[in-house]
C-alpha cells in the first residue's frame, strides 16, 4: 500500500534539492494560471459592465416607434413618419394584458437657463410611468402627477448631470428654471444612472409631463403626437405575448389591412440584452482558451524537466527497487513531484492573477471580476496538467530494470 505522507515528503525533499530547476519549471504554470484568471476577470468584468449599462434602460422593455416616410421612391427609416399618439399608449395600458405600463415619449433639445447658468441637454415629454417603465427611481422630491400631465403643468424632474451643471452645490428642488424662455419649477431630481450601453449620458435629462411638452415646448403635427412608446411587460416570459398584443391593438386603430405594412416598429430591447451578454460570455471563454494554451506549454516543461530528473536519479530508483520499491511506488513518487510542482505554480498564479486583474482594472478604468469559479477552476486544470504531462516521466521511471539503474553512470 502506497504510503502517500511519505511519498509526499519524499517528493518535496526532490524538488528542494534542485530550488532553481523547481522554480524555472513551474514558471510556466505560474503564468498560464495568472494569465487565465486575470483574462476571465476582465471578461467577466466586460460581462457586468454591458449589463449594468443595459438593465439601466430597464426591465422587461419594449419600444414602439413610429413608421417611416417614403420620398421619391426612398424610405426614410423608422421614426420618419408621425403615426403614434398618446391615445395609442392609454389603449395599450387598458387593452393589452401582459403589458404592466407604458411610456409615452415626446421628446427634443433646448436650453435651459438658471441664474447666469445654462445648459443645452435632452427634454423628454413623458407620463408619471416612465420611472415605472424605466426602474428609474428619485433621489429627492417628487413625480408629476397625472393631475400635472392632465393641465399641462410647468414642472419639471432634473437628472444628476443638469443639476450639476445648472445648480453646482445649490439645492434644486422648488427652484425656477427657464426652458425655451418659459418658467418651469423643478419638482425632483432623478437617480442616478450613467452611461447606457451606446456610452450617453442618461442622467444628461429634463423629464416634463407630456402635454405641457406638446402644447408649450415643441408642439405637434397633429393633437397627441409622440415620438416613441417604451412598453413595459409584466415578466421576460411576456414579452413575446405584449408584443403581439401591442401589434395587434396598433394594427386596429390605425386601420391596417391584413396585407399591408405596420405603420410602426416594435423592438425587444431584452433580446439585444442577451445577445450582448451572449458575446460578452463567448468572448469571456475564448480568453480563458487562449490564456490556458500557456498552461499546456507550462505542463510540457514539467514533462521535460521530469525526463530530465529521470535520468540523473537512475541510480536512486535502482536503489528503491534493489530494498523492495513496487513498480506503483517509483511511478506514484514522480506523479507526487509533478503535481506539488503544478499545484504550487497554480497557488502562485492564482496570487498573481488576482494582483494583476487588480492592477488592470485600476489602470484601464474597466472592471475586473474574479469569480469563485475561475479559480477553481485554474487551481484544477493546473493539478491536472501536473498529473498529464507527469504520468510519461513517471510510467518510463518505473519501467526501468534494477539491475541496469544501479549501474548506470
Amino acid at each position: 500500500m502506497i504510503n502517500i505522507p511519505w511519498t509526499a515528503k519524499l517528493a518535496l525533499r526532490a524538488l528542494k534539492m534542485n530550488k532553481m530547476r523547481t522554480l524555472l519549471t513551474m514558471l510556466g504554470i505560474i503564468i498560464g494560471v495568472a494569465a487565465v484568471i486575470a483574462m476571465l476577470a476582465v471578461g467577466n468584468g466586460a460581462t457586468q459592465k454591458i449589463t449594468e449599462q443595459i438593465s439601466s434602460m430597464g426591465s422587461n422593455l419594449l419600444i414602439v416607434l413610429p413608421g417611416s416616410t417614403t420620398s421619391g421612391g426612398m424610405r426614410m427609416g423608422a421614426g420618419t413618419q408621425p403615426t403614434l399618439t398618446s391615445g395609442d399608449a392609454q389603449a395599450i395600458v387598458e387593452e393589452a394584458p401582459s403589458v404592466d405600463a407604458v411610456a409615452p415619449v415626446l421628446s427634443g433639445t433646448a436650453q435651459v437657463v438658471y441664474g447666469h447658468q445654462n445648459w443645452s441637454t435632452g427634454i423628454s415629454g413623458t407620463t408619471p410611468s416612465m420611472l415605472t417603465v424605466r426602474d428609474w427611481a428619485l433621489a429627492e422630491g417628487r413625480v408629476f402627477s397625472g393631475a400635472d400631465v392632465q393641465n399641462a403643468t410647468k414642472v419639471c424632474l432634473l437628472g444628476q448631470t443638469v443639476v450639476d451643471n445648472l445648480f453646482g452645490d445649490e439645492y434644486p428642488i422648488g427652484k425656477s428654471i427657464k426652458i425655451k424662455n418659459l418658467p418651469f419649477t423643478v419638482i425632483g431630481v432623478l437617480a442616478v444612472k450613467g452611461q447606457s450601453a451606446m456610452g450617453q449620458d442618461q442622467d444628461d435629462t429634463i423629464m416634463v409631463p407630456l402635454t405641457t411638452a406638446q402644447r408649450k415646448l415643441f408642439g405637434t403635427a397633429f393633437p397627441g403626437m409622440i415620438r416613441i412608446m417604451l412598453v413595459k411587460a409584466d415578466s421576460t416570459g411576456e414579452l413575446d405575448n405584449a408584443q403581439t398584443q401591442i401589434t395587434d391593438i396598433l394594427r386596429q386603430r390605425h386601420h391596417i389591412g391584413p396585407r399591408q405594412d405596420d405603420d410602426f416598429t416594435v423592438r425587444n430591447l431584452t433580446q439585444i440584452m442577451q445577445a450582448a451578454e451572449q458575446s460578452t460570455k463567448i468572448m469571456t471563454l475564448l480568453l480563458g482558451a487562449i490564456a490556458s494554451v500557456s498552461l499546456l506549454v507550462g505542463g510540457i516543461g514539467i514533462m521535460n524537466i521530469m525526463l530530465v530528473s529521470i535520468t540523473e536519479r537512475t541510480r536512486e530508483i535502482g536503489i528503491r527497487m534493489a530494498i523492495g520499491a513496487k513498480t506503483w511506488d517509483i511511478r506514484f513518487q514522480f506523479l507526487m513531484e509533478a503535481f506539488i510542482m503544478s499545484m504550487i505554480g497554480g497557488i502562485a498564479g492564482i496570487a498573481m492573477g488576482v494582483s494583476g486583474s487588480a492592477v488592470v482594472s485600476k489602470i484601464a478604468g474597466w472592471p475586473a471580476v474574479v469569480s469563485p469559479f475561475s479559480i477553481f477552476l485554474a487551481c484544477g486544470f493546473s493539478g491536472a496538467v501536473g498529473i498529464f504531462f507527469g504520468f510519461y516521466p513517471a510510467y518510463k521511471a518505473s519501467l526501468l530494470n534494477p539491475i541496469d539503474a544501479l549501474r548506470y553512470e
